[in-house]
């Protein structure tokens, strides 16, 4: 058994998403300066790094992240190998990737793993998830889609495909390192923070296999 932290380190070298705020992380009080204790100050999108999208996040009647049921975000998942070469992942594309049938999360990993090695810039040509592609994944009655960068959806082309898959309840987790984990089955950990009505929250998460 081993595990697999597939979370971004927040820092404020963290790309995030074009017009989100950049994180700001400092140290407000300090033990050597005289305080009792050291605290830190941290403010940033609900959409920085590793998390997870709440149906509310394009749905104005949709769920919020604090309702999002456990049994979604814990449980078995497939890693699914994409081949580099595939810009997009259509209905086409889907078709050929040998998802396992009855599978009820299922993480992509792309060539967008990669960047996270080696970018601090953010990566407008990522591999998504394309609007014929969520409809595809839909009919599937998946419970959760990972992707390996800050969206399922094309930069530039984001509403189709959050629509179709938050409308079907599917949880959304974006923004996962899966470099060094190989293609499989795993036990997936997902826990975003609880926040109050939020359309989103940061996430840490494992996978265990």
């Amino acid at each position: 058994m081993h595990i697999y932290d597939i979370s971004l380190t927040i820092s404020p070298e963290l790309p995030v998403w074009p017009g989100d705020p950049s994180v700001e992380l400092k140290q407000v009080t300090f033990i050597p300066k005289g305080d009792s204790c050291n605290i830190s100050h941290v403010a940033m999108s609900v959409h920085t790094g590793t998390h997870v999208d709440a149906p509310y996040h394009f749905l104005n009647d949709g769920k919020t992240v604090e309702t999002l049921p456990l049994e979604a975000l814990v449980g078995p998942a497939y890693v699914i190998q994409i081949p580099d070469a595939v810009d997009r992942l259509t209905a086409g594309v889907l078709t050929q990737a040998e998802i396992p049938d009855g599978a009820e999360r299922i993480l992509f990993k792309t060539r967008n793993s990669a960047f996270w090695g080696r970018e601090r810039t953010f990566q407008e040509g990522f591999v998504a998830i394309t609007a014929d592609g969520a409809e595809w994944l839909v009919e599937r009655d998946l419970r959760l889609i990972g992707m390996d960068y800050l969206s399922v959806a094309p930069f530039g082309d984001a509403t189709a495909t959050h629509q179709t898959l938050l409308r079907r309840g599917i949880v959304l987790l974006e923004g996962v390192n899966l470099s060094e984990v190989r293609p499989g089955r795993y036990d997936l950990y997902c826990l975003p923070l609880k926040l109050s009505r939020s359309d989103g929250a940061p996430a840490r998460v494992v996978l265990i296999g």
